[in-house]
């Protein structure tokens, strides 16, 4: 029992003692089901703030051979349904559980990461399984190797934050290739199968692509895009959220209409969790994304200014949406060519959502709407800027019936954005100039006089 090597549960244990838990035990059925199968590695993607570490740490409390925690899934979902295959793989697994942000924080420099983790975890195994492993390994897969071929016992790898070197190291291609050979050694290896019985890996980016293709293409990936069967577990559900707002006297209306919205249509209802927790324990709406993300990056993105980028920032303010074309991303925070790409990366980031059925991206809630005009307002994009202070001085000349502010205002933009031939249409009036979308407020025009 150590840090990385068959680790107890104390970690799930603390998560447990929070009176807001969600149960996300439902989980472990899924990966139940994959184990020693050829879809036994599975990466779930998906942004901050959205449980990513708690299903980890979830995982390895139920796997490690170095935890007893019965009594802590007795009375969680999990536990309930009645599977033989719960008990048969409780605490009943050779677990190797490591944060990779754990690793950057600690490294004397980020070069030296994927050393030291492998340094690090090869020593635990040691002493976990002594006489198994020969003194001069260096390679983590090969320490694996050595001890399934003297004890024939098999891991669960479980890799918490698994794209942090591509976030934090995003130019040292050098650090970022040698971080891909040791995940395929493991992951992607002849021997793969004999030594491992199954991995589940958190990030907020999908696996990196080279060209078309998955550097590590044996992964079952669920992402922003494409959450699949576990789209239930990226985050708060409906009726978990219903439940919450129930127990603690809040609006359910006002939490969908702060937090929900990433997954439309037949997905169901996904909201934010860490602020649906927040707004629960501060019996308070508010936006709670700048607590825990930075939105640095959202700057950055919004002033590159690649073709369309701008328009379609100002329809998504004004709650349209882009369709865009999500094949062409790599899979990191570099090889951005195209609008497309930031919007993609936007999708993994939370800051936008996609709807797969008509491949379009929107802003999914008030939350992140707000972020988005506040990010454009410090940015560094002035015409973005103006836009939204027009759109509140117009929304304002509304409210106090002033006709002839309201009139100069659409004139004006009717004069700088109306094509030469759609400008005599009524069509190009509609809808001009409330952007704005912090306020409540709905604009309806019936029928326009000529």
């Amino acid at each position: 029992m150590g840090f990385y090597v068959n680790p107890p549960a104390d970690a799930f244990k603390a998560i447990l003692k929070n009176k807001t838990y969600v149960d996300k035990s439902g989980l472990i059925a899924y990966t139940n089901q994959v184990l020693e199968s050829d879809r036994m590695l599975t990466c779930s993607s998906r942004p901050r703030r959205f449980g990513k570490s708690f299903a980890a740490k979830m995982l390895a409390a139920y796997y490690s051979k170095g935890a007893d925690s019965k009594i802590l899934f007795k009375n969680l979902m999990i536990a309930q349904m009645k599977d033989a295959q719960y008990e048969e793989n409780l605490n009943r697994h050779n677990i190797l559980f490591f944060d990779i942000t754990s690793f950057i924080s600690m490294a004397d420099t980020i070069r030296d990461t994927v050393r030291d983790l492998q340094a690090d975890v090869i020593h635990e195994l040691v002493e976990t399984f002594p006489g198994c492993i020969s003194a001069d390994t260096k390679s983590l897969f090969r320490a694996l190797m050595q001890v399934h071929a003297k004890t024939g016992q098999k891991f669960f790898i479980i890799i918490d934050e698994w794209d942090a070197l591509f976030r934090e190291a995003k130019e040292n291609e050098e650090l970022q290739q040698e971080y891909i050979q040791m995940l395929r050694s493991m992951f992607k290896s002849s021997q793969t199968s004999q030594v491992i019985s199954g991995a589940y890996m958190t990030g907020i980016l999908p696996i990196k692509k080279y060209g078309t293709q998955s550097a590590l293409t044996d992964f079952k990936e669920f992402t922003m895009l494409e959450p699949g069967r576990l789209t239930g577990f990226i985050g708060f559900t409906d009726e978990e959220v219903h439940n919450l707002c129930m127990e603690y006297d809040l609006g359910f209306e006002s939490a969908r209409k702060w937090y929900d919205g990433y997954f439309p249509n037949k997905k169901g209802h996904i909201y934010c969790p860490n602020s649906i927790i927040e707004a629960v324990s501060n019996h308070r709406f508010s936006n709670y994304w700048t607590q825990t993300e930075t939105y640095e990056s959202l700057k950055t993105y919004i002033d590159m200014n690649y073709d369309g980028l701008r328009d379609a920032i100002v329809a998504l303010l004004g709650r349209k949406r882009c369709k865009i074309d999500t094949g062409t991303f790599q899979n990191d925070m570099t090889s951005l060519s195209s609008r497309d790409d930031i919007f993609t990366l936007l999708v993994h980031l939370g800051y936008l959502a996609y709807d797969m059925e008509t491949e379009e991206v929107f802003i999914p809630n008030e939350e992140v709407r707000r972020e988005f005009l506040r990010a454009i307002r410090e940015g560094c994009r002035p015409e973005l800027a103006k836009a939204v202070r027009m759109s509140d001085k117009l929304l304002e000349a509304t409210l106090r019936l002033d006709e002839d502010t309201v009139a100069r205002m659409l004139e004006a933009t009717h004069e700088s954005e109306a094509t030469p031939d759609n400008y005599n249409n009524e069509q190009a009036l509609v809808g001009i100039n409330y952007n704005t979308s912090t306020k409540k407020h709905t604009c309806k025009i019936k029928k326009i006089l000529c």
